[in-house]
């Protein structure tokens, strides 16, 4: 039975999967205790609304960041 692809390009697809699962796992983590914060203090302080968003925003750029690896190791190897 033959197989398509080998061994090398599994790999690399397994890696692109692990680092953007796994980015994305760590920012879904850190955004939960980063929106509680954020909800109570625009709960005390409403004007720091603008401020609480992009607290909210800071651990996604970690997902981007597993991305452009993902992306990098399946075009460029």
């Amino acid at each position: 039975m033959a197989i398509e692809g080998d061994v090398g390009s599994g790999l690399i697809a397994i890696g692109a999967g692990l680092a953007v699962g796994l980015t994305g796992l760590g920012a879904g983590m850190a955004e939960k205790d980063v929106g509680a914060a954020a909800v109570g203090a625009i709960t005390e302080d409403p004007t720091i609304f603008g401020k609480a968003m992009i607290f909210m925003v800071l651990p996604e750029t970690i997902v981007i960041f597993g991305l452009v690896i993902a992306i990098m190791g399946i075009f460029v190897m």
